[in-house]
């Protein structure tokens, strides 16, 4: 049942992702707006998806500290453990833009759909000037109003495990002199790394206290945002810390920042 749920799943999200990735690409040859653009496209396909995601899969969400949300743009530090926070996160925080490779641009619809809903595209073999591109794309993106997603530890980690918290989030945040939101999640536990088979289940996601940066160095906030993420996981989810707590480096050719 589980691989039958998971084929449909497939199918049914490469064929939404098809459909609003050409809605954005029109969006784009009549002259909409970025920010209409974006709001046009990811309202409907994260509609299906997460409506996909509770009812074809049987993962569910419940979200804590949702007051922590501030009113203005912010960036969230978050967990990474999955896909699944790609699509959630955009279901639960205002208009989202995700840093990503750019070589994802060149994939027929799904990377017209990331180009119209201004995604921060960089070149990860650019080194240190990757930094660079984050800050500069990433400042832009808020001043459109949108929010800036970060997934510090670079590549998805599995369960229980912890990569190293890189500080470009923390960096954009400092130069942008906006906020800093962190998030703890299991989604792991039910859509794990490059598996094709998900599993029913809860996800529960935490959103943390925001962490304001005048008067703090990048390297501070992202202590602090690193610290809470990784404590909230420890105190939400203990199960998956029971063989103690696994380090994971990221792989060659991973995200970075």
């Amino acid at each position: 049942m589980k691989f039958i749920r998971s084929s449909v799943f497939l199918l049914a999200a490469s064929l939404a992702t098809i459909y609003f990735g050409s809605v954005g690409m029109v969006g784009w040859c009549i002259g909409l707006k970025p920010l209409t653009r974006h709001r046009l496209v990811t309202k409907g396909w994260i509609f299906v998806m997460m409506w996909l995601i509770r009812h074809l899969l049987g993962i569910g969400l419940r979200v804590i500290g949702q007051e922590n949300i501030p009113a203005g743009p912010a960036v969230i530090i978050s967990k990474h453990q999955s896909a699944w926070e790609t699509i959630g996160l955009q279901a639960i925080f205002p208009p989202l833009s995700f840093i990503l490779k750019r070589e994802l641009l060149k994939i027929p619809f799904l990377g017209w759909g990331l180009a119209t809903i201004r995604s921060i595209a960089i070149d990860r073999k650019a080194g240190k000037d990757a930094l660079s591109q984050v800050v500069e794309q990433g400042r832009e993106r808020l001043k459109e109003g949108l929010w800036v997603a970060v997934f510090p530890e670079g590549t998805r980690v599995a369960p229980g495990a912890r990569g190293r918290y890189r500080p470009g989030g923390a960096f954009l945040a400092k130069r942008a002199g906006v906020s800093v939101v962190p998030v703890a999640h299991n989604a792991g536990e039910f859509w794990r790394r490059q598996a094709f088979l998900k599993h029913p289940g809860e996800v529960v996601v935490s959103i943390g206290p925001v962490i304001e940066v005048k008067g703090v160095k990048a390297e501070e906030i992202n202590r602090r945002a690193s610290e809470w993420i990784e404590n909230e996981m420890t105190r939400l989810f203990p199960h998956h810390f029971l063989g103690g707590e696994q380090e994971q480096q990221a792989e060659d050719g991973e995200e970075v920042l």
